[in-house]
């Protein structure tokens, strides 16, 4: 097979999701940084919700981005969190897959601390073949021919064996 074709994790973006600023936003931040073992970086309100008393603007999440070895290691222990199990429907037409975690005192090296509470997050596993630079570059921007892009069946083949995980 050309090594072209070949997947690989581009970006894992991990975000966690509070609905306000504040002390419980901090909180998430200390939670993610334990997790990942990076610094994240704040998600901001778009637009006004007043049903919920959010305002554009308005802090109300955290994510943080992992690459290459760090990614690879996320998506293992977090995997063995959801027993390895994804259904067709989390990954897109291009790709990309998406699960949530419910409680983040299932990662090893996190306790129930009951001054923290229990916090989910959301993980986005980004795949992409080489050679996808030929579409981001500034100089000679060309289009990404169409054998370049992933599939959401070559996404299912790709996590079914590096992964071992059970699509259903």
């Amino acid at each position: 097979m050309n090594p072209m074709q070949n997947l690989h994790i581009d970006k894992i973006v991990v975000h966690m999701a509070v609905g306000e600023a504040g002390e419980k936003l901090v909180k998430a931040e200390t939670i993610l940084k334990e997790i990942t073992g990076q610094q994240s970086v704040r998600t901001i309100a778009k637009r006004t919700q007043p049903a919920f008393g959010i305002r554009k603007g308005q802090p109300i999440g955290c994510k943080v981005y992992l690459r290459g070895e760090k990614a690879e290691e996320f998506v293992r222990t977090s995997l063995e969190i959801i027993e390895k199990k994804l259904f067709a429907s989390q990954f897109d037409k291009s790709g990309n897959i998406s699960y949530g975690i419910e409680e983040h005192t299932d990662f090893p090296t996190q306790n129930y601390d009951p001054m923290i509470g229990i916090y989910g997050m959301d993980v986005n596993v980004i795949l992409e073949k080489k050679g996808v630079r030929i579409a981001r570059r500034s100089i000679q921007t060309k289009k990404l021919p169409e054998k370049q892009r992933v599939t959401s069946e070559e996404a299912i083949k790709f996590m079914e064996e590096e992964f071992g995980v059970e699509v259903q």
